[in-house]
């Protein structure tokens, strides 16, 4: 069979030849310099999820005054135990007037501004109140049931680093510091594209021979749960030179390109030879020793990322979730982290040494346990990325994991 790869010419692909997943990423990434497309700023009610393209740190002490950490009385400790006259109190949201006198207490809420001279709060429910007078039976320590100035943040203290997934907690940090449009990256545009004469569109009644086109909806879902943008181009039909002719516009309009379908050695597998004559440096990586997914293209023009995924919908989804999603990770600016849980394997996982093996997964709970499922490999499949519930991942030093061992379950992303 004559190659599409103009690396391995004459040839299919050459196990010898193929590089593990890990492998294959650092190769790529120690050559195509991938990094976030650029920054802007957004609203803080929308910048959850976004990923940060600055540290910030504090700009003030806080709380920038002591403050009651209970409804109570402020006094000096000093005086007690003892009984105390009661003076105006603190009302929140403004700052307590005047000095506290000695043998005085005012009534403070929580959260509410120590007045000057109190170095103290005694709880409510600790006094007796006689005659517009407070009494306190215990010895009070200095500081107690206070909560000093900076006991939270100290000016200058760095608080989230650049690169960080803003979650719920950190919108509500950047309020607290008066942040209200937020340093992020530019979410990377990258076009999605399916290939082969036998897809339609989904709204269309397949006749014999054709297919509904799945794969651009998952991976454009995967895409988003990364924190991309994708966009959808149409489908490339097999035809040589109009297959090259259309990675034009993806590769100049956008900051990466996804294409699944035509990645392998066949005679109608157009995309190693179009990216190797449309885009330079090209080619960079050709097949991984992985299933499924072996005949997956990883690519470049300049720096924006052409990866090629196989086109069945099992193997497309796994290859970019489970391999190349170090390199969408570069172009978003932070990790992609998916869910793990660990389980107890209730059947007998093979793999094949050398190789990489991803191997689907059902979850189910039996009492404190959690069990895992395996499925046998169907990369034709659509159905099976919904019956399982994520991977487990056989090693390459690995023949096999045994029924009963517990292994971690790697969850789809967005699951």
């Amino acid at each position: 069979m004559q190659s599409a790869n103009p690396l391995l010419p004459n040839v299919g692909f050459v196990p010898e030849r193929l590089l593990a997943p890990r492998q294959a990423i650092v190769a790529y990434l120690s050559r195509v310099a991938v990094a976030p497309p650029g920054t802007e700023h957004v609203a803080l009610d929308g910048a959850f999820g976004r990923v940060l393209a600055q540290p910030v740190a504090a700009d003030h002490d806080y709380p920038g005054a002591a403050r009651s950490a209970m409804d109570g009385f402020a006094l000096q400790s000093r005086f007690t135990p003892g009984s105390f006259a009661i003076v105006d109190g603190v009302a929140m949201g403004t700052a307590p007037t005047g000095a506290l006198e000695d043998a005085a207490a005012m009534r403070i809420p929580t959260g509410g501004l120590l007045p000057s001279g109190a170095d103290a709060v005694v709880p409510i429910e600790e006094t007796r109140a006689e005659s517009g007078r407070v009494c306190v039976d215990a010895k009070i320590e200095s500081g107690e049931n206070v909560i000093p100035r900076g006991a939270d943040m100290r000016r200058g203290e760095p608080l989230l680093a650049k690169g960080r997934r803003l979650r719920a907690a950190d919108i509500g940090l950047l309020a607290t510091l008066g942040i209200t449009q937020v340093p992020v990256y530019r979410r990377p545009r990258i076009a999605v594209i399916s290939s082969g004469d036998e897809l339609i569109d989904p709204s269309q009644q397949p006749r014999d021979g054709e297919i509904r086109d799945s794969n651009r909806y998952a991976i454009a879902a995967s895409l988003r749960a990364m924190g991309a943008a994708p966009a959808h181009y149409p489908t490339l039909r097999d035809d040589a030179e109009p297959f090259i002719a259309s990675l034009a516009p993806p590769i100049a309009e956008c900051d990466a390109v996804v294409l699944s379908g035509g990645s392998s050695v066949g005679e109608r597998d157009r995309l190693p030879d179009a990216v190797a004559r449309a885009a330079d440096p090209g080619i960079v990586v050709h097949g991984l020793r992985v299933k499924p997914g072996k005949p997956t293209l990883l690519g470049a023009a300049g720096n924006k990322p052409i990866l090629g995924l196989p086109g069945n919908p099992v193997s497309a989804l796994f290859i970019l979730e489970a391999v190349a999603a170090p390199i969408v990770a570069a172009l978003v600016g932070a990790p992609v982290e998916p869910g793990s849980v660990s389980a107890r394997l209730e059947a007998e996982v093979k793999g094949r040494p050398g190789w990489t093996w991803f191997v689907p997964v059902a979850l189910r709970h039996e009492g404190d346990a959690v069990l895992a499922h395996p499925f046998g490999m169907r990369s034709f499949s659509v159905s099976l990325g919904v019956r399982a519930d994520g991977y487990v991942i056989v090693d390459e030093r690995d023949e096999m994991l045994p029924a009963g061992a517990i292994a971690t379950v790697y969850r789809f992303l967005g699951g």
